[in-house]
C-alpha cells in the first residue's frame, strides 16, 4: 500500500514534469550509485542532526554508529515477521497495527540490549540519541529497498520515491522512536518500580504515531493531514522532549 500511495503522490505532485523523461530502454546500471546515495544519505543526515541536538555531552560516535548499523540489521527479521503476518491479515491491518508494533519493539530492543546498561548511557538525552540512531539505521535499509524496488518501474519513480521518503518516512522513523527514547532516558533515572510503566507508555505513544502515519498514507486527504498536521505536530512534541531532556542534564 505504501508503495502504491507513494507512486500516486509522485504523479500528483507532477514529479514527472520536473525530471527529464527517460526512455524505457535506458541502462539503469549507471544510476545505481546515485540512487544508493539518495537512499542512504538522508539517514546519515538526520543521524547527524539528532546527534548534535545533544549539545552538552555528545555520545561516543562509534557507539552511535554501532546502534545505527544494528538498527539496519534488525530490519531483516522484521521483514520476515511482517511477511508472515501479511499472509493472514489485510494490508491495512498490517500497516496500521502490526508494522508499528513490530518495528518500534524491534528498534527498542536494539537500544535496550546493546546500550541501555552501558556507562555511556548516563543522562536522559541519551535515550533520544540512541533511539533515533536505531530508527534511522532501520529507515535507511528500508529506504534502500523502496528506492531500488521503484527502479524496477523507472528511474524517475526511484528518484521521486527517494526524495519523498527523505522528507517524510526517514525522519518519521526518528520521530516515532524519539517517543520511547525519551521515556527510556527518563526511566533509567527514576525509581525501579516506576521504570516499566514509563517505558511502556513511551512505546505505546510511538506505536500510535507510527500507525496513524501509515493510516494517513491511504488517501490524498490523509496525506494532506499527515504533511500539514501530524508531521509538524510530531516535530513540536519531539523538540519539547529534547528540551526537557537537556534541561535535566
Amino acid at each position: 500500500m505504501k508503495e502504491r500511495i507513494l507512486q500516486e503522490l509522485i504523479i500528483l505532485l507532477k514529479i514527472y514534469k520536473s525530471i527529464p523523461a527517460l526512455a524505457s530502454k535506458v541502462d539503469t546500471s549507471q544510476f545505481i550509485l546515485p540512487l544508493f546515495i539518495l537512499a542512504f544519505a538522508p539517514g546519515l543526515f538526520w543521524l547527524w542532526y539528532f546527534y548534535h541536538r545533544d549539545r552538552y555531552e555528545p555520545e561516543p560516535v562509534p557507539l552511535v554508529l554501532k546502534i545505527f548499523f544494528l538498527g539496519m540489521l534488525v530490519t531483516i527479521p522484521v521483514a520476515f515477521i511482517e511477511g508472515a503476518f501479511a499472509i493472514f491479515v489485510a494490508e491495512i491491518v498490517l500497516a496500521v497495527f502490526i508494522a508499528p508494533i513490530v518495528e518500534e519493539s524491534s528498534k527498542y530492543l536494539v537500544v535496550r540490549k546493546f546500550v541501555y546498561d552501558r556507562i555511556e548511557f548516563n543522562d536522559p538525552m541519551d535515550g533520544i540519541v540512541y533511539a533515533t540512531a536505531a530508527a534511522l539505521g532501520f529507515a535507511s535499509l528500508e529506504n534502500i529497498v523502496y528506492v531500488f524496488s521503484s527502479l524496477q518501474t523507472s528511474v524517475t519513480l526511484a528518484i521521486g520515491t527517494g526524495v519523498i521518503r527523505a522528507l517524510l518516512s526517514v525522519p518519521g522513523h526518528a520521530l516515532f522512536s524519539s517517543m520511547w527514547g525519551y521515556s527510556l532516558g527518563q526511566a533509567k533515572f527514576r525509581p525501579a518500580d516506576e521504570r516499566q510503566g514509563i517505558i511502556v507508555r513511551g512505546l505505546i505513544l510511538a506505536m500510535i504515531f507510527h500507525g496513524l502515519f501509515n493510516f494517513l498514507l491511504a488517501d490524498y486527504i490523509g496525506i494532506a493531514i499527515l504533511i500539514l498536521i501530524l508531521v509538524p505536530g510530531m516535530w513540536l512534541l519531539v523538540n519539547k522532549k529534547i528540551n526537557l531532556a537537556l534541561g535535566r542534564k
